[in-house]
C-alpha cells in the first residue's frame, strides 16, 4: 500500500504494523498491515473509494467489542472509527423536539456515553443498552440487543458509505432489522454517524434502572476479564447459554481461553489467551453442542484474518 496516498486522504492516524490486541475487547491480535483513524466521514469514504478502485484489502472496526483478530495479523488496512481523540465519530448533539429526545451520535461514540446523556437529559428508552460493550456503528450494523431493547427500537435514521463510497442516509424505514443483524450488514455498509429517538422520562427512575441493570450485569456476567460479550447468538428455540452449561462446559479451557464459569455464553481471555486459543476454543464448544444436541451455534464474533 502506498501510504503517500493514502495520506494525500486524510489528516488522522496512519501506522504501519499496528497490534490489534491494542484495539479489541478481547485484547488479542497479531499486527494489521496499516492502521488508519480518519478524522470524518468525508474522509472516511475516500478511503473506501481508494481501496475499492486500487483492490486493497480493508476492515472498519469501531469498539473491537466483537471482533477476534488473527495472531498472525491482517493483511490490510484497518479503518477505525472508534477513537474519540478530535474526530467527528463522537456524540455530535442532541435536543429535545417537542416530547421527543433526538442525539445526533458518531459512529464511534459508546453506548454507555449516550446512555449517561440520555439518563441526565430525562430521556428514557436507552436503559436496556446502555451496558452494551460497543459502539453506535457497530450496534445500528448487528441491532444490538439486550434485555428485550434492540437498536431497531430506538435508531431514527443512519448516515452510511456504502460498498461504492458513497455517503448516504436512510430512515429506519428504509433498514430491515432482525436479531443481531440488518440489511446495513448485508449491503457492506459503514454506519458513520445515527440519530437517536427517545422519550420523556424521569431522570431517577432511569437512572435507577440503568444501575439496576449494570448491577444484573455484574453478578452475572465476567466482566473483569476481557472477552467480545456473547459468544455466540441466540439459536431458535434455545439459549447458546444453557447448551453449553448443561454439556458440562463451563470452565472448559483451551489454553489462556475459557468458557466462563459464571456464564457459559461468554468466552473469556482468562490468562494470556491467544486468538487462536479462543478460535480453538469456539470451534471446540459449537462441535460439542451439535454433537450432542443437534444444535448449530452461531457466532456472534467476527473473524479477521487467517486462523
Amino acid at each position: 500500500m502506498n501510504i503517500n496516498n493514502i495520506k494525500k486522504l486524510t489528516t488522522g492516524i496512519i501506522k504501519k504494523n499496528e497490534p490489534m490486541s491494542a484495539h479489541t475487547t478481547f485484547r488479542t491480535g497479531g499486527p494489521a498491515d496499516l492502521y488508519i483513524v480518519p478524522r470524518n466521514t468525508k474522509e472516511t469514504a475516500a478511503l473506501i473509494r481508494y481501496f475499492k478502485l486500487n483492490k486493497l484489502p480493508y476492515f472498519v472496526i469501531g469498539n473491537g467489542s466483537n471482533l477476534l483478530v488473527s495472531d498472525k495479523g491482517y493483511r490490510g488496512a484497518v479503518i477505525d472509527l472508534g477513537r474519540n481523540d478530535g474526530t467527528e465519530f463522537t456524540l455530535l448533539g442532541y435536543e429535545w423536539q417537542g416530547d421527543k429526545f433526538i442525539a445526533d451520535v458518531g459512529a464511534g461514540c459508546f453506548l454507555s456515553a449516550v446512555g449517561n446523556i440520555a439518563a441526565g437529559a430525562g430521556a428514557a428508552g436507552f436503559e436496556e443498552l446502555t451496558g452494551i460493550p460497543g459502539c453506535i456503528g457497530g450496534a445500528c450494523i448487528m441491532n444490538a440487543g439486550a434485555y428485550g431493547r434492540e437498536m431497531k427500537d430506538v435508531v431514527e435514521s443512519v448516515e452510511i458509505i456504502d460498498r461504492d463510497g458513497n455517503i448516504r442516509k436512510l430512515t429506519k424505514d428504509e433498514i430491515e432489522f432482525r436479531y443481531r443483524g440488518s440489511s446495513l450488514m448485508d449491503d457492506g455498509c459503514i454506519v458513520c454517524r445515527a440519530e437517536i429517538g427517545l422519550s420523556k422520562g424521569n431522570t431517577e427512575d432511569i437512572k435507577a434502572k440503568c444501575e439496576e441493570l449494570f448491577n444484573k450485569r455484574k453478578e452475572s456476567q465476567p466482566l473483569e476479564y476481557p472477552s467480545a460479550g456473547s459468544t455466540f447468538k441466540r439459536p431458535e428455540g434455545y439459549f447458546a447459554g444453557k447448551l453449553i452449561s448443561d454439556a458440562g462446559l463451563k470452565g472448559y479451557r483451551v489454553g489462556g481461553a475459557e468458557v466462563s464459569e459464571k456464564h457459559a455464553g461468554f468466552v473469556i481471555n482468562k490468562d494470556h489467551a491467544t486468538s487462536e486459543d479462543i478460535y480453538k476454543l469456539i470451534q471446540d464448544v459449537k462441535a460439542r453442542i451439535l454433537d450432542k444436541d443437534g444444535v448449530e451455534l452461531e457466532p456472534e464474533v467476527r473473524f479477521l484474518g487467517e486462523f
